[in-house]
């Protein structure tokens, strides 16, 4: 096991350096100067543009600034605005602030969608699977199938709205999405964070239903699930003790992708609803030419999808003893 974490651990250390490289370098791709941002939008001399690129660290050449920002991650930078320690992400374009910081404060945003709409559409899916793969070829497996195809080719972007008008304006039986602090007024965080997380886990309830419908019914036809049933084994122990349990492998794999671009940051649930997280935060970075932010955002969210592949790969031995991680 250790050797195995090992290897995806310097996996994912190589990934992440060629985000980081290609992010670097294709923001430079663009015909656009960051220090314009920070100079005011036009509102410098060129020789107070000059300054302030210098003081950014843009008055170099690409490489060397890719090299400074790499060395920053290990060993920490100096820059005018102040030092930044390790992992020095940098310093904001457009408002001066340390990356890390900024990061840090959007993430509770992100964590507290993630969490509490994981929880809700991993437990329906689960459910609505199971049951539709338990009563296979009745009706309520077609309509609950119909319904889960539907629901699944939905989008964020187009839900969102429909239930911001009917829950909250026309009716009033939500609140008004916001977060609140969970250690200041739980109640609050609850009914700010409720209707995203319904509207986010409607989606993915409606895949995972699917997903684990199917894993189960080709379960179903395993050798080792007929075994048991010739033994003289009641359905409802080959059900849960064999199938269900050789079915979790491909739903912990899309789980394992599905969290850490949660975590990441889930862009269009918090532009949809107004919420401050990291991924509202990526799209304000790129529509302001804020390469640090950018840069810091997008290797944290590469650090969550490479680190929750690596947990689940781990986890694959403790659902299936045929899987070996030699």
């Amino acid at each position: 096991m250790l050797r195995f974490i090992l290897r995806r651990t310097l996996g994912a250390i190589v990934i992440l350096l060629l985000i980081s490289a290609v992010t670097f370098f294709l923001f430079w791709a663009i015909p656009r100067n960051p220090a314009i941002l920070a100079c005011g939008k036009g509102n410098c001399s060129a020789d107070e543009l000059a300054i302030v690129e210098r003081n950014l660290g843009i008055d170099k050449a690409i490489p060397v600034q890719y090299w400074d920002y790499m060395v920053g991650l290990f060993m920490g930078r100096n820059f005018p605005a102040g030092d930044c320690p390790a992992p020095c992400l940098g310093f904001s374009f457009r408002n001066n602030e340390p990356v890390l910081d900024t990061i840090l404060d959007r993430l509770p945003v992100t964590v507290s969608l993630t969490i509490g709409g994981t929880i809700i559409f991993l437990v329906l899916g689960l459910a609505f699977g199971m049951l539709a793969a338990w009563r296979r070829g009745t009706m309520l497996d077609k309509s609950m199938s119909s319904t889960s195809l539907v629901l699944s080719s939905a989008q964020i972007y187009f839900l969102g709205p429909l239930a911001l008008a009917l829950f909250v304006y026309n009716t009033g039986w939500l609140s008004q999405p916001e977060y609140v602090p969970f250690t200041e007024d739980q109640a609050a965080w609850f009914a700010g964070m409720l209707l995203p997380w319904l509207v986010m886990a409607t989606i993915f309830t409606a895949n995972y239903t699917r997903m684990s419908r199917a894993t189960l019914v080709e379960q179903l036809q395993e050798d080792h699930v007929r075994t048991a049933r010739a033994k003289g084994m009641s359905g409802r122990v080959v059900f849960f003790r064999y199938a269900w349990r050789g079915s979790l492998i491909p739903i912990v794999t899309i789980l394992g992708v599905d969290l850490g671009s949660l975590f990441g940051g889930a862009m269009i649930t918090e532009y949809t609803f107004t919420l401050h997280g990291l991924g509202r935060l990526s799209i304000e970075s790129v529509q302001e030419s804020d390469l640090p932010m950018l840069m810091g955002v997008m290797l944290f969210a590469a650090l969550m999808i490479v680190v929750s592949n690596i947990i689940i790969d781990a986890c694959y031995a403790l659902i299936d003893p045929r899987v070996r991680l030699a």
